[in-house]
């Protein structure tokens, strides 16, 4: 199988799909690879280390795509890219498209067989591909959101850990799984008070077993989180329904009783996010102001960390791009659960639930098209 390897072109995505290690696995099992020129730059990773170790340095994204079998990208398509699209061209990314109905029908227009990195799901019910994207964005949330609570860059110039004398940031996570755990974490290590709010109550459970009295869990319902909301300097969005869209779990109006220069971080923001206020920025303009609370919702906030990104998702996808080049979409989707899970659409027709009902399509059992 020809595998490619694109240059990200999203605003300041810099993270790429394939590290050297991944072409010498590829390469070991007789496929070949070919790496867009510069892809691995932003990444610290030069043309010759993809050569080194076998790749074929082509220059241009268009001789990547109508040579490959098999695309592995890092974020979903941007519109010049849809223009490469063609039947049974298998594409492998984080896709999202939950909130992107006209990529969806791009998708199916062109008969591409799409599998997504956000869906493939383990037998444990783990989220393999998206745990480590998770990990950094739920860190960098924190560290993000007290950048902008300084005076300076429109916040209301608040230390987020506090001084003797002054307390602390109040920080409202909301979603305690991957994101929200390692968001409390670095919260807590700063010194802020912590809230976490979700409607798992055994998730809760675990959570205050691991920070015993250093953080504050709440159930999830309307009237916690608008009184939590109304207390906090910090909020960070850290809901997630697999492959579905994102409720709106903090309305508006409790938006409007937030402080003057408070700062959301909705990191749900690639499933349309938790917040009702939120809609997708880009880390060349981030921030927004809704009644005078920052909003900073990048939607793809670990582009910002890319060699510590890239590598942490590569160590994750490197088995998965290897079944799927060595058995082929069809017998790999067959013999593994979570590559089947993660098939989002295929030769026209949409093969994930969550997607479906989410843009009011119809779908198909992935095995009842192959």
């Amino acid at each position: 199988m020809v595998i490619g390897v694109p240059k990200e072109i999203k605003d300041h995505e810099t993270r790429v799909g394939c590290v050297p290690s991944m072409i010498t696995a590829l390469r070991e099992h007789g496929h070949e690879v070919l790496v867009e020129t510069e892809a691995g730059v932003g990444s610290s990773i030069p043309d010759a280390e993809y050569a080194e170790a076998g790749a074929l340095i082509v220059d241009r994204a268009d001789q990547v795509w109508s040579k490959s079998d098999l695309i592995v990208k890092v974020k979903e398509p941007q519109p010049s890219e849809c223009a490469f699209f063609r039947p049974g061209l298998i594409l492998f990314t984080y896709l999202h498209l939950a909130p992107l109905p006209e990529l969806t029908a791009m998708l199916l227009k062109s008969r591409m067989n799409a599998v997504a990195y956000e869906t493939i799901r383990e037998r444990d019910n783990s989220l393999p591909l998206l745990t480590p994207m998770s990990e950094v964005a739920g860190r960098m949330a924190v560290q993000v959101g007290a950048q902008y609570l300084e005076r300076p860059n429109g916040g209301r110039g608040i230390l987020l850990g506090g001084i003797p004398g002054v307390g602390p940031a109040n920080v409202l996570v909301i979603g305690g799984g991957i994101v929200g755990h390692n968001a409390a974490k670095i919260a807590c290590g700063l010194g802020a008070n912590v809230t976490i709010i979700d409607r798992n109550l055994n998730r809760l459970r675990e959570l205050d077993d691991i920070y015993s009295n250093s953080i504050r869990t709440l159930a999830s319902n309307t009237y916690t989180i608008r009184e939590a909301v109304r207390q906090a300097d910090l909020v960070i969005g850290a809901v997630l329904i697999p492959g579905a869209a994102a409720p709106k779990l903090v309305r508006r109006d409790m938006v409007s009783t937030m402080k003057q220069g408070s700062v959301i971080v909705d990191v749900a923001i690639d499933q349309g996010g938790c917040v009702e206020t939120a809609h997708a920025t880009t880390h060349t303009d981030p921030v927004y102001y809704v009644d005078g609370v920052l909003h900073y919702c990048v939607s793809n906030m670990p582009a910002a960390v890319p060699h510590t990104s890239t590598f942490g998702l590569t160590n994750a996808t490197v088995p998965y791009v290897l079944a799927l080049a060595n058995k082929g979409l069809e017998r790999a989707s067959q013999e593994n659960k979570a590559i089947r899970e993660g098939v989002n659409t295929y030769h026209g027709e949409i093969t994930c639930a969550a997607v479906a009902e989410s843009q009011g399509r119809s779908w198909r059992e992935l095995n009842a098209v192959i």
